[in-house]
């Protein structure tokens, strides 16, 4: 990058000219940038519906790795943004590494709220759609328990559906999720603690979760990050092809925001965030107590060092809180969306957890 002359502050004669090289060769990759915006394709592997229910579907993934295991894996992610963040791209699917590992995979796509949808509770979700979801693959693979990997409110959907279904969960693999809501160490924190934020009074107006709220609060988490150095480091690599296609199916899912169900939005916000009852044992799902000590399974969580959204200090405390005695944390030095996408992971977290989920599972027979 030219750097300023020191005759009153203006460039040289040769920075100037190289400044304007640089500008052409930038001027003469917009084809290229046009043609990637176009043809960014996210979600690599192929599968198909097997199930649905109102607006969720069941995908299960399609792959000529030979299967290993006869414990299928179901991947549960946030109701935020779509779930192929876990899928993105060739090289940047977490999908992929399970089954190449022998897994059969199977991933929730909850689908688009709309108005009528705003009533929908955390029972609903837990205790009736992700309860058909494991019962419909148990019954499809004959798997008397199948595992579980939920990534960040995903995870803690999860691990509440685990504490409710011991019986049918063979082990429990948490993403980047949280549990524990008692140190405000995040700005979403601050922002939805309830002498700033009344959560009744956005829903009386929305219904739902506005998608472009959301999004907005997620960007200004990071706006130097997210509205700024963005944009420069597009600009500094924008003959990079591959740079191109990542950072367009990024920005994709990034944009690919979906609103909340309206009650269930608040039940988080209050159960969790304000009041933080899931830790403390305290959370009800319409008649029943969550108790995180009927966590029995196998546990492996996965928490990401560097994550703004759900810092280790939500997510560790998992592994104190529940009744098993195979459990283990991995704080891994990437940040939210990098544990799913960043090429450390891939390379050195993926290959980890397929190991660790493998030798819990049951090995396919004959």
């Amino acid at each position: 990058m030219a750097t300023m002359g020191t005759t009153f502050g203006f460039p040289t004669p040769e920075q100037a000219f190289g400044a304007w090289q640089d500008l052409l060769r930038k001027s003469l990759a917009l084809p290229k940038v046009l043609e990637a915006a176009q043809t960014v394709r996210v979600g690599c592997t192929p599968s198909r519906q097997v199930y649905r229910e109102d607006k969720l579907r069941l995908l299960r993934y399609e792959t000529d790795a030979p299967q290993r295991y006869e414990t299928p894996l179901l991947v549960i992610f946030a109701l935020v943004n779509r779930p192929y963040i876990l899928d993105l791209r060739p090289g940047k699917s977490v999908v992929s590494h399970f089954l190449s590992s022998g897994f059969n995979t199977y991933n929730v796509d909850w689908g688009v709220p709309e108005g009528g949808d705003r009533f929908l509770s955390l029972e609903d979700y837990v205790t009736r759609y992700i309860d058909n979801v494991v019962d419909h693959i148990r019954e499809e693979t004959g798997s008397p328990k199948i595992n579980v990997l939920g990534y960040c409110m995903g995870g803690t959907l999860s691990a509440m559906y685990t504490a409710l279904n011991p019986d049918k969960v063979n082990a429990f693999v948490a993403l980047a999720a949280p549990f524990d809501w008692s140190k405000k160490e995040s700005l979403l924190q601050t922002w939805t603690d309830e002498r700033y934020f009344n959560v009744d009074r956005m829903l009386e107006v929305y219904g739902n979760a506005p998608p472009q709220w959301l999004q907005t609060s997620f960007l200004m988490l990071k706006p130097v990050q997210n509205l700024m150095e963005k944009y420069v480091g597009f600009y500094e690599n924008m003959h990079d092809e591959k740079f191109l296609e990542d950072f367009f199916a990024m920005e994709t899912w990034l944009n690919d925001n979906i609103p909340v169900a309206g009650e269930t939005f608040r039940q988080f916000v209050k159960y969790c965030f304000q009041q933080n009852l899931l830790i403390q044992g305290k959370l009800h799902i319409g008649n029943q107590r969550v108790d995180l000590r009927r966590i029995t399974c196998p546990v492996l969580n996965l928490v990401a060092r560097g994550d703004h959204l759900v810092p280790p200090s939500q997510s560790l405390p998992l592994n104190d809180a529940i009744g098993s005695k195979d459990h283990k944390a991995v704080e891994f030095p990437a940040g939210h969306i990098g544990m799913a996408v960043g090429s450390k992971a891939h390379r050195e977290l993926w290959p980890q957890a397929c190991a660790w989920l493998g030798e819990r599972s049951d090995k396919l027979r004959g």
